[in-house]
């Protein structure tokens, strides 16, 4: 059965090509096109070829074991290499908002009828990229491949304002030739929201932010399935990489001995990890029925 990091490297692997094939079919259409929004999107679409690559970088690095130096292994690695994904948009959207600028003060030529048929099939292409590899970074639980998907959204935007600002360029006629350029500078502004949409997630995983409540409520209900357990108490999730760990607190009866607390928390950790594949760990802390939690 494939593995989530493989499915998420397959996945990052679909991105290189696709950015790539892509950025070479808008930089030639906007070149003899006569259209930067076109050159614009092409730019986009290279700076998402390196974004992917480390991206692809980030997950095989991110999935390598626990060792001597990294006792929890090397998931932090996903949202910091997600940093640097957004460091790329926010440079491919300055780029662009300033050759939009330069453009719409020099006078130039309306594009080409047919960029619109190229940007039309370059929409849907983008779109289907990000619904796909959206799946795929909900099913990996990869928050570095969710920003990659972000990057086909905002590329799909910015082909999207480039078929309105070509449109009205053609059809408005003379006085509307930089249409398409104020639609480049409008998906500038666009590529930085999505920009921040990317990084509030992967700085709440860095801070170990509380926003695991579901799972926290599955891991309770299946701990109390675990005969002995009376009650949990403290439960903390966090992220790293594609997988979780767990802190829980179980309450036992207080007359039981060590050995069988260290029992029941064993057998809470089995089949916590048995019934979610997704948790790489968890550390049980026992405490006996009666005690407050924090009373000691």
């Amino acid at each position: 059965m494939e593995t989530n990091i493989q499915k998420a490297i397959k996945t990052s692997y679909l991105s290189i090509a696709g950015n790539a094939l892509l950025a070479i079919v808008k930089g030639i259409t906007g070149v003899f096109g006569n259209s930067y929004a076109l050159i614009a999107d092409a730019i986009e679409s290279t700076t998402d070829v390196f974004s992917s690559l480390l991206v692809l970088l980030g997950l095989k690095y991110s999935s390598k074991p626990p060792d001597e130096n990294h006792p929890y292994g090397h998931g932090k690695a996903e949202p910091l290499i997600t940093f640097a994904v957004v460091g790329f948009l926010v440079i491919s959207a300055t780029i662009i908002a300033y050759e939009s600028i330069k453009h719409i003060r020099t006078p130039h030529q309306a594009p080409e009828s047919y960029t619109l048929i190229v940007l039309a099939v370059i929409i849907v292409i983008k779109e289907l990229f990000y619904r796909f590899v959206s799946r795929k970074s909900d099913e990996t639980q990869s928050t570095s491949l969710k920003a990659d998907a972000w990057h086909h959204r905002s590329d799909a935007i910015t082909s999207l304002m480039a078929f309105i600002g070509i449109s009205i360029a053609i059809f408005m006629g003379e006085g509307y030739e930089n249409a398409d350029d104020w639609a480049a500078l409008l998906a500038s502004g666009f590529i930085l929201y999505n920009a921040y949409l990317i990084l509030r997630p992967a700085l709440g995983e860095v801070m170990d932010e509380h926003v695991h409540d579901e799972m926290i409520a599955t891991i309770r209900n299946l701990s109390h399935e675990v005969p002995g357990v009376i009650e949990t108490e403290k439960c903390f999730v966090r992220k790293t990489g594609m997988t979780f760990l767990v802190d829980l607190h179980i309450t036992v009866d207080g007359t039981r001995t060590v050995k069988d607390g260290h029992e029941i928390a064993h057998n809470v950790k089995d089949l916590l990890l048995k019934e979610m594949p997704e948790i790489a760990d968890v550390l049980i802390h026992v405490e006996p029925d009666g005690l407050q939690d924090g009373s000691m």
